[in-house]
């Protein structure tokens, strides 16, 4: 089958592929504690449904001690085929009304830039019918071995990584497709080969045993939130660069972004400047990042005339490929205890240490994949990195020793909007991923 044959076959499948879309925003699958557990279930149950009708008749939903389960598939390709594990997942992060959304995040809208707007039509519902569309375009069929994994609970404390420790045979292949990425612009493909890592912890700031009086004591005894503020601001340097000891960092070879791109894309407000320093690039794929992604203290409308006790904050680091996110946590936690003002007391509660991870770019894979990339999207095929992370690849790999990765998907950089309001998707960049992963499953199948 041509490419052009490909392309044909995948238009004419678009429409059902957009009504699964559109079905499955609708359901507020948020895996979060706390939350509703029947949408997500529900998510669970259609899910499971439309990968069986598309050709995966074993797909089943897998055991795990905790949260919402794994779902697990096979298809025997011919003898001696390469095997591929497909990997998405159908849980999504809340939809809050603070956030600013201008449209139900539960009801899939189609807007005047022609993109399909709501939770999850990004992260990672496109990933689940790009799946699906790529297996209707082989009817089932596919040309080499597949194996299926969809995630319930990656956008919060994910079950997974036990669950592929527990059972190693089930992942072992020649390549994995993760299909949770996207290109940094729509249209322009990109492969991506590098994740950071992610490391947080909790610091707690203690000053006085009580609240006192801000006016009879302020001036001589010190307040809690002013000292975490002072000791929060010693975690970047005046350009805005991380400025922990011994946290690695290094330049990034592949695409870039402009400035004036990377403005648009985070809707940046006039005036406000870029921080950090190198390319673009260079500081969000290959530079650590910090940010203070939560406090706790007295909010506005509590607030009275003291000067507070303790103040605490959550601080999250992302963390480059190569990295040891054990020793780049334990700097984060000794520069935090070393850098309290004024003798106040600290304590800190290291959190989460997610390993970054780097794709190997040299295997017929990954080869594969770029020129599938390329003739999917009429154009070459760039390499990017991404900010986010999965510390779930790190554990597959470790399943499967010399397994090779794939990182894409429909998720753009530059509009998706993931995590945050109007999330939305480009239809014609789900069609084009689907495309690629037809091509991709046909040249593994040729050799």
């Amino acid at each position: 089958m041509s490419a052009d044959d490909v392309r044909s076959q995948v238009q004419a499948l678009m429409p059902g592929v957009i009504a699964d879309l559109e079905e499955l925003i609708a359901i507020p699958s948020i895996s979060f504690p706390g939350y509703d557990q029947e949408p997500v279930l529900a998510m669970a149950e259609r899910t499971l449904k439309k990968f069986r009708d598309a050709g995966f008749a074993d797909a089943r939903f897998m055991d795990v001690p905790s949260g919402y389960p794994p779902i697990y598939g096979e298809i025997a390709g011919p003898e001696g085929a390469p095997v591929v594990v497909l990997y998405a997942h159908y849980d999504v992060q809340p939809a809050i009304e603070s956030q600013g959304w201008t449209s139900d995040p539960w009801t899939p809208t189609r807007k005047a830039d022609g993109r399909i707007y709501g939770r999850g039509a990004s992260d990672d519902k496109s990933g689940l019918v790009t799946h699906l569309g790529m297996m209707r375009a082989f009817d089932g069929r596919p040309p080499v071995t597949l194996r299926l994994i969809l995630e319930g609970m990656e956008e919060t404390e994910s079950n997974l990584e036990a669950f592929v420790e527990a059972h190693p045979e089930l992942f072992r292949c020649d390549l994995f497709v993760i299909c949770d990425m996207g290109n940094i612009r729509v249209g322009d493909p990109v492969m991506t080969t590098a994740l950071r890592g992610d490391v947080s912890c909790i610091v707690k700031v203690s000053t006085l045993e009580h609240p006192l009086h801000s006016g009879v004591f302020g001036g001589a005894a010190p307040d809690a939130t002013m000292a975490l503020a002072r000791l929060l601001t010693t975690l970047q340097d005046d350009a805005g660069d991380v400025a922990v000891e011994g946290v690695t960092a290094g330049p990034w070879e592949g695409a870039d972004l402009s400035e004036d791109d990377f403005r648009a894309m985070a809707d940046m407000l006039p005036g406000v400047g870029l921080i950090g320093t190198g390319t673009v690039a260079d500081r969000l794929w290959a530079k650590p990042s910090i940010n203070a992604i939560g406090l706790d203290t007295t909010s506005i409308a509590d607030s009275s005339n003291v000067i507070h006790p303790t103040a605490s904050a959550k601080i999250s680091m992302r963390i480059v490929p190569g990295s040891d996110p054990k020793k780049e946590l334990a700097a984060l936690v000794a520069h935090l205890e070393s850098h309290a003002p004024w003798g106040a007391r600290v304590e800190v509660t290291p959190m989460k240490a997610a390993p970054p991870y780097r794709v190997r770019t040299d295997g017929p894979g990954y080869a594969a994949a770029r020129e599938a990339m390329a003739e999917a999207f009429g154009r070459p095929c760039d390499e990017a990195g991404s900010g986010g992370s999965i510390p779930l690849l790190q554990t597959l790999e470790d399943a499967a020793p010399g397994a090779e990765f794939v990182l894409w998907g429909p998720e753009d950089t530059a509009q998706a909007r993931i995590h945050a309001s109007d999330e939305s998707v480009d239809p014609e960049e789900i069609e084009r991923m689907i495309v690629a992963q037809v091509l991709l499953l046909t040249r593994l199948a040729q050799g």
